[in-house]
């Protein structure tokens, strides 16, 4: 059967695909009403209206609002145009609009409440206000449309409301007909169609005016020259309304039905407002006899940018509120376009439950939305053949956009309204085919064809008419670049290879195989002549200066080698980013490579080579890769190429090197808006290459040290990761002769001081790093076969390397275990460094100090001078507890000299630099022959040979320092008290003259001290110094009472010459407390110089203190001398006074006879005269 023999209506028949409020010829508004479609919810929406309207015409309301929303196509122009025609009931063609719908709602109760709502008289007004308002808007635009659109349904002119008014006001005074008859008669044309260019027939005007209405020339002429009737304010314009409704009778309704009003106020509060304002009064004032239905894009509230208690007015006024959508657009199309003959839906039928399988495996679509879908039965299949439920949706989504992104489909409407003619002409295509036939997506396009703007249109046109001269193209692509734009700006469906040949099936017995190659060939000839842009495995449609775009990017130069550097920073640092590859306990460095560059430094060991479809290792056979990985050290990645990474990375590089080169800023705004979307673009490539990279690992071809490796694993790091340590295991060959690991300086520590780490429970070959021991020491033997001189950080660098790779710490334990075995030994600046050595592990693990440390094999003592070694120092140091190991008898021979050298030096430093004792010559001696032995640590065998060959001298030097060590150790304290006593006593050897014993013990204290060996004699000091103590002691006593008497002596002196001077009481009081002073200090006193020093000292003050009294004295006597009465007398002469002191005249001396006590008083009869003869008088103190 023909499909164009299917339909219940012709399918040529003509449909207005969008429905226009103004277009009101008869059979248009016939075809409008008898095939209006109430779906579902048009029922809702029908049942909200009438329910408010039903009850304004019982009961009187100011809420007398519509507001009726929906995008673009959801068919709210259409269905205030339906309720303007069905409440005015108007005749179309014979018919009452009401009975147009007798048969339409399903629900009685809804047909009677249409029924009551046309019972009353009304008339309609419908217009657009988008197309009837004034070209300049104000805040009172909305109010002069109203007012224009009212008064033309009077009659009235309304485009200029000074005339209205006139008209109006004739109206009023019954002289309409005779002003028009008497203008036509002075104009000679009729006035309804001349008053729209009134202003050029004033003298006909006025001439008219003066016989009609009985004006006066000049009023008539002041009222055509004057503006102020040009205004007209809501009040005024509503209560025209009241008057006109009112005249028409008690149940009269008017109805203002206004189209795009959302459109035409746009974010203008102020237009809003007013509209707002007017609706207000008309509630108010009309009692619902007048109504205001308006339609718009959006929801009142999206439309509205006010707020507060004025967004709530407003809301108030459009309380009925009803939101049209697209959602029963197959509703609609199926029973308007697609309704079916019972004889075409019985075949259908067939036909579906014949072909149901291969139907479904057809339109399986590749990660499409839930509601993207094929056939769901066979009564589906009937009532939408021959489209595909999909479609339904698709086109919806696609008009929106089309019209979103700024064609000059625009003017396009989404909803079922064009999407009726969309599916009648795609139907109309296929009508000559049979019901093996299906609509494919492309035919959509031509139902907007001539609604795009040139720039889209010139590309499909140039696609075709290339096709058409057979210029590299055919006619399918033409109808595959069709479907790219009608896809272009929706995300329901991905533009891939496989959904794009499932929108181009026209037949159920299409070969999908087939199909999806020859859509493939088209898309490649498109992308060659730039016509589409491929994004990973998504292709898009490209308009003229997207094309342009697309052509200089794609002619943009880009060295590979920055993509190269693109593909390793994603591989080296996001995919793999780690340096080093963890293998157990250890962490390999490894060089970085993308294809032949190195990525970052090299550190010399392994290698990880990823190898792109750049390298000329892409293409290498199996032999090269294998023989360099072995060479190389190296795991060769070879990147898979089933995945366009590389073309990925390229291009992006390219879109932004393109973008960098122009100046954006300066280029129009949809340049920059194509060149925003290209950086987007690049964004996702380098999103989706990164994604392809890993992909490309996981396929990789993988050779590892010259063994081509089959790894399965599931991501790019896995794969890297067994790569890596299956080259570890191949290059570290030696890697598992280390099996027991050490963690700390701890550990080395413990084998050093000889912890018996082979008792762990490690069995067979090699176990407790056995083979590793062997390993190291055999090398060691042979450089030292060699006479090579090997460091420590030899040893690290050599087993840290290939084929090794042990790690320092492990290799710094080897070491040390074979320290602690005596199989090799240390060396540090030429000295041999102990195993209990504080600093030895820094010597085998410290950077700066590993290539200082000497590694050489152990050459042990002879058996013979270990033996004699042992003896020496039993008999040396009458010891028997000897080490009789060699590591033990070592560190015992140094220990014990450093000891002795040590305590030698002391004595030499500290001792013998505060006096010289006896026998530092020795000590000295002794020291040498320590360092001398010493000076042969560096060597095992030299130390023990130097002690052995000097024996004799050190058993001397021992018996020598047997004196010098028992003096410092028991006679020192004794030494140094005659030493000090001897020093005192030496000071005030004077006082001792006529004591010839003690003198005598003086001079023996003084041998004992002056000897060399003076050990023997010692004992006898003792006894010495306290016989020199007690004779110093009882001279001390005798001074002291010496001292005692001269205090006695001054103090009475000072006082007897007190009793002869007036006023001495304070000088008396000073003196005494300067004796009682000195008394006490001659009590304390240690010494007998000290003590002499004293009594000069007390005689000076006592003469001091005498002669302030005497001059006290002498001041007295003068002031009390009688004054002369007559002759003044001569001044008396100054007597001189010439004082001695007692302890001069008369000397310490012992009489014992009388001759004895003659001369003593002589010699001071002797001094006093002879003193007389120089003074007047001698004072003796």
């Amino acid at each position: 059967m023909k499909i164009q023999n299917m339909f219940q209506k012709d399918i040529e028949r003509d449909i207005n695909g969008v429905i226009k409020v103004m277009q009101d010829d008869d059979r248009s508004l016939e075809q409008e009403l008898s095939e209006y479609i109430i779906t579902k919810e048009l029922r809702r929406h029908f049942r909200t209206f009438f329910d408010n309207y039903t009850k304004a015409i019982d009961q009187p309301t100011d809420k007398i609002g519509v507001w009726i929303s929906g995008f673009f196509g959801s068919g709210k122009s259409h269905f205030l145009k339906i309720l303007s025609y069905l409440l005015s009931n108007q005749e179309v063609c014979g018919k009452r609009a009401i009975d147009y719908f007798a048969d339409k709602f399903d629900d009685p109760m809804m047909y009677a409440q249409a029924v009551k709502s046309v019972s009353v008289p009304t008339q309609s007004i419908l217009f657009n206000i988008d197309i009837e308002g004034p070209l300049t808007k104000d805040k009172t635009a909305v109010l002069r449309v109203f007012a224009k659109m009212f008064y033309n349904h009077c009659g009235f002119y309304g485009d200029d409301l000074k005339i209205a008014k006139l008209e109006r006001f004739i109206e009023k005074q019954g002289k309409t007909q005779q002003f028009r008859e008497a203008f036509e008669k002075v104009n000679g044309a009729p006035w309804t169609e001349t008053r729209d260019s009134f202003a050029f027939f004033e003298d006909d005007i006025v001439s008219v005016l003066q016989s009609t209405l009985g004006m006066s020339e000049q009023a008539a002429r002041n009222w055509f020259n004057g503006e102020e009737t040009n205004e007209l304010s809501i009040a005024q314009l509503v209560a025209d309304i009241q008057e006109y409704v009112d005249g028409k009778g008690k149940d009269f309704r008017l109805l203002f039905m206004v189209d795009e009003v959302g459109q035409y106020i746009g974010d203008d509060g102020d237009l809003m407002i007013n509209l707002q304002s007017l609706v207000e009064e008309i509630g108010i004032r009309c009692h619902g006899k007048v109504w205001v239905m308006v339609t718009s894009q959006e929801a009142i509230d999206s439309v509205v940018h006010i707020t507060g208690n004025d967004f709530s007015k407003i809301q108030g006024r459009f309380n009925t509120r009803l939101s049209l959508s697209s959602s029963s657009v197959d509703e609609v199309i199926k029973k308007r376009v697609l309704a079916k003959t019972d004889a075409a839906d019985q075949l259908l039928r067939m036909v579906y439950d014949k072909e149901h399988a291969v139907l479904k495996n057809l339109y399986t679509f590749n990660n499409p939305v839930l509601d993207i879908k094929g056939f769901t039965d066979g009564a589906e299949f009937s009532a939408t053949f021959p489209f595909v439920p999909y479609q339904f949706i698709v086109i919806q989504k696609v008009l929106a956009e089309i019209r979103k992104h700024g064609n000059s489909g625009k003017h396009l409407s989404g909803g079922e309204r064009s999407m009726l003619s969309g599916f009648q002409e795609a139907a109309q295509d296929v009508k000559d085919k049979d019901e093996n036939a299906l609509v494919p997506f492309h035919l959509f396009y031509n139902t907007v064809h001539t609604f795009l703007e040139s720039p889209i249109r010139r590309v499909i046109d140039r696609c075709q008419t290339a096709a058409d001269n057979h210029d590299g193209l055919e006619q399918q692509d033409v109808s595959v670049l069709k479907l790219l734009y009608l896809v272009r700006y929706i995300e329901d469906i991905k533009a891939n290879i496989d959904n794009i040949s499932i929108l181009m099936i026209d037949d159920i017995r299409t070969d999908k195989i087939a199909l999806r190659a020859s859509v493939s060939a088209s898309l490649e000839r498109l992308l060659s002549q730039n016509y589409i842009s491929r994004n990973g495995d998504t292709y898009a449609f490209l308009t003229d200066e997207e094309q342009d775009i697309a052509i200089d990017i794609k002619n943009t130069p880009v060295d590979s080698a920055q993509v190269i550097t693109s593909i390793a920073q994603t591989v080296y640092g996001e995919i793999y980013p780690s340096k080093k590859f963890k293998h157990d306990k250890y962490d390999f460095a490894y060089d970085q490579y993308i294809d032949e560059t190195l990525n970052g430094s090299a550190c010399g060991g392994m290698r990880l080579r990823i190898v792109t479809v750049a390298s000329d290792y892409y293409g290498a056979p199996n032999e090269r890769l294998i023989m360099d990985s072995q060479v190389n050290n190296e795991a060769i990645v070879v990147l898979s190429n089933e995945t366009p990474y590389f073309d990925e990375l390229e291009q992006a590089m390219k879109i932004r090197k393109y973008v960098k080169q122009r100046n954006v800023s300066q280029l129009p705004e949809s340049i920059q808006d194509i060149i925003r979307k290209r950086q987007q673009q690049a964004r996702i490539l380098e999103e989706r290459a990164r994604s392809y990279i890993e992909k490309a690992i996981v396929g990789a071809k993988v050779i590892v040290h010259g063994e081509v490796m089959d790894i399965k694993t599931g991501n790019a790091k896995d794969k890297l990761d067994a790569a890596m340590n299956g080259l570890v295991e191949s290059v570290y060959s030696k890697l598992n002769m280390v099996n027991r690991f050490v963690e700390s300086d701890a550990d080395i520590l413990s084998i050093l001081n000889g912890a018996d780490d082979g008792q762990i429970a490690f069995n067979g070959q090699g176990a407790n790093n056995e083979d590793a021991l062997n390993e190291i020491s055999q090398w060691l033997e042979l450089q030292n076969q060699k006479m090579l001189s090997t460091s420590m950080g030899d040893v690290q660098r050599r087993y840290q390397a290939i084929p090794y790779g042990w790690r320092e710490i492990d290799i710094a334990a080897l070491i040390a275990r074979l320290i602690s075995q005596q199989k090799i030994s240390i060396k540090y600046g030429g000295a041999l460094v102990g195993k209990d050595e504080r600093r030895l592990v820094d010597y085998l693990r410290k950077k700066s100090e590993i290539d200082k440390a000497v590694v050489t094999r152990r050459i042990a003592p002879s058996e013979d001078l270990m033996r004699k070694s042992i003896a020496f120092l039993r008999d040396y140091l009458g010891a028997m507890d000897i080490p009789s190991d060699e590591d033990g008898l070592i560190r015992f021979v140094l220990d014990t000299f450093t000891q002795k050298q040590e305590h030698y030096q002391e004595l030499l430093d500290k001792a013998y630099s505060e006096f010289r004792y006896p026998e530092k010559e020795v000590v000295a001696k002794a020291r040498d022959l320590m360092n001398d032995v010493l000076s042969q640590r560096r060597d095992n065998v030299a130390l023990l040979t130097r002690m052995v060959q000097r024996q004799e001298d050190l058993l001397d030097c021992s018996e020598d320092m047997e004196g010098v060590e028992f003096f410092f150790k028991s006679q020192r304290s004794v030494y140094d008290e005659a030493r000090r006593q001897m020093e005192r006593v030496n000071k005030e050897r004077d006082y001792f003259a006529s004591d010839a014993d003690t003198l005598e013990v003086f001079h023996t204290i003084a041998t004992i001290l002056a000897q060399p060996k003076p050990y023997d004699r010692i004992g006898e000091l003792p006894e010495l110094i306290q016989r020199v103590k007690t004779a110093y002691s009882g001279l001390l006593d005798l001074k002291k009472d010496e001292v005692a008497e001269n205090i006695r002596q001054c103090m009475q002196d000072v006082h007897q010459l007190a009793t002869e001077a007036r006023d001495a009481g304070v000088l008396l009081r000073q003196a005494d407390d300067y004796f009682v002073g000195k008394r006490e200090a001659a009590k304390n006193a240690s010494s007998l110089t000290e003590l002499d020093a004293m009594i000069t000292q007390l005689l000076t003050y006592k003469d001091n203190i005498c002669r302030r009294m005497e001059v006290m004295s002498a001041s007295h006597q003068e002031r009390i001398t009688p004054v002369g009465t007559g002759t003044a007398q001569p001044a008396p002469k100054m007597t001189k006074i010439t004082t001695l002191r007692r302890y001069d005249l008369c000397s310490v001396k012992r009489l014992q006879s009388k001759e004895d006590i003659d001369r003593y008083v002589d010699g001071i009869r002797e001094k006093l005269l002879k003193t007389l003869e120089s003074c007047d008088g001698v004072q003796i103190n």
